[in-house]
């Protein structure tokens, strides 16, 4: 197992168990049989997902479970007899359950629950299924390519041994280089590729007759090349040291221990369009309105709770994707983490969501997302406590964690049903309370929030102050004072 997927396997603690929550909501129904039926013609095909993790003394190997039985990992569910209308609030409370719940070590870290009848609260009959997958498996990029898969008309499934197959054996020196180091490398050698250029051309002029401008135009550019490399490592410098000294975060009551037991609430989708709209009138991209409304929902549940939020920011770690673009991404883990502060103590949305666009401009520079990938792949080569020790810091320093995922602009279908809505939840570590999920999926952007529930345990109070604040927003944008502008 790579030593980065060794540290998410090792991150388990009873407070937050390293699985990726899941729910889907299908119309019209769709039967366990054929669920089964198509999974093991497509999901059980990546090997990844018929081995179990090991873990020994030196790290952690993928082993072929030798009695692999899909029925332990596709099972029936049945919600409790509820009102009409209702059958949501029951969802959520399984899948709040099932979050809290840690798979079974012994077998492969995956399982999917059926729920073959299910009614939405606008009364569309259909099934609902919730999944879980340990992170220790893949991250949400290459999770997203294996559902692309499971989808009618998807991809077909590798060959086997494509996906999941062992690595070779290596030294930690070999693996040092390979995972750590070279990445580094090959930013620094971007970098320098169009600094090289100018170098070269420097000192070419320095060795042509023609004078003293040819001289002086060649100590220019050679200066100049130094200067930019001088910014380039100071870059890296200062990314290292925002890193390790970041400063401990907003203490407030979405900042504590937490107990283990997970509550979970989603929002009704919400028109891409019109979210894009608004953007584009304000010269921002989508993620700074998102963010925007997040930022002044999180503000309102504060203020709701007594807390005074004015100029308050609080710290989210947002996953960024550090892979190469490819057709198939490979299973694991490859992503960095970026700190973001978010403005929950601006009130005015306009301000706030400019604030965000200038603090995510600042990010798109930062070296900061491979230095924490780095860092967690050197805390997979330590002992269990002394990668605790090095990971404190993503958990002791924030208070959330959110993700922004783009899915499939198209509805997909599976097993000849329509997936109307989906919904995710990535695992936060250490303490933190809060996780946050944005997805793009059918025309729509919906928010999911997955809280522990000694420190919020009606996470649905935040979901219901988004819509709101962008309806805020929205209104503020069309009464500017817009002229030929």
């Amino acid at each position: 197992m790579r030593k980065v997927d060794t540290a998410w396997l090792r991150m388990d603690n009873p407070g937050n168990l390293m699985q990726i929550t899941g729910v889907w909501q299908l119309a019209p129904g769709v039967k366990y049989t054929a669920v089964c039926e198509r999974i093991e013609n497509t999901l059980v095909r990546y090997d990844r997902f018929r081995q179990c993790a090991v873990q020994d003394a030196t790290g952690a190997s993928w082993v072929a479970d030798r009695d692999f039985d899909l029925a332990r990992h596709v099972l029936r569910e049945k919600l409790p007899a509820c009102a009409p209308g209702a059958q949501e609030l029951a969802l959520q409370e399984r899948v709040a359950e099932l979050a809290s719940q840690p798979l079974d070590g012994h077998r492969p870290l995956w399982q999917f629950h059926l729920v073959e009848h299910y009614t939405s609260p606008e009364g569309v009959r259909g099934s609902a299924m919730i999944l879980r997958i340990h992170h220790c498996i893949a991250d949400g990029i290459a999770l997203l390519g294996v559902i692309m898969s499971m989808a009618d008309g998807g991809a077909p499934p590798p060959v086997p041994g494509e996906q999941g197959a062992a690595a070779a054996p290596q030294d930690a020196q070999t693996w040092m280089v390979g995972s750590v180091l070279t990445p580094l490398t090959h930013l620094a050698v971007r970098a320098l590729d169009a600094l090289g250029d100018g170098a070269a051309r420097s000192l070419g002029r320095l060795n042509q007759p023609g004078g003293g401008l040819g001289l002086e135009q060649g100590v220019e550019a050679g200066v100049k090349a130094s200067l930019d490399m001088a910014r380039l490592l100071l870059q890296v410098a200062g990314d290292s040291a925002a890193l390790a000294l970041m400063p401990d975060d907003s203490a407030t009551r979405l900042k504590g221990k937490s107990c283990g037991r997970k509550q979970v609430a989603w929002c009704q989708p919400v028109p891409l369009d019109e979210v894009k709209a608004v953007g584009k009138a304000l010269g921002c991209s989508l993620n700074d309105v998102l963010l925007s409304c997040l930022a002044g929902a999180l503000g309102e549940y504060l203020k709701s709770h007594g807390e005074d939020v004015a100029g308050l920011d609080i710290r989210a770690m947002v996953p960024v994707n550090l892979r190469q673009p490819a057709p198939r991404p490979a299973l694991g883990n490859h992503f960095g983490l970026a700190p973001l502060l978010l403005p929950i103590g601006i009130g005015n949305p306009v301000e706030r969501v400019y604030e965000v666009r200038r603090r995510m401009a600042a990010l798109k520079g930062s070296y900061q997302p491979l230095l924490a990938f780095g860092l967690l792949a050197v805390a997979g080569l330590l002992p269990k406590p002394g990668q605790d020790a090095m990971l404190d810091i993503f958990s002791t320093k924030t208070t959330a964690v959110m993700t922004n995922v783009p899915g499939p602009r198209e509805k997909l279908r599976f097993c000849g049903a329509t997936l109307e809505q989906t919904m995710f939840w990535v695992p936060q570590s250490g303490d933190v309370g809060l996780g946050v999920s944005i997805l793009s999926y059918g025309g729509s952007v919906q928010f999911g929030v997955i809280t522990d529930s000694a420190l919020c345990p009606q996470p649905q109070r935040i979901i219901d102050e988004i819509m709101p604040e962008f309806a805020r927003l929205s209104m503020v944008t069309l009464m500017l004072p817009w002229g030929d502008a």
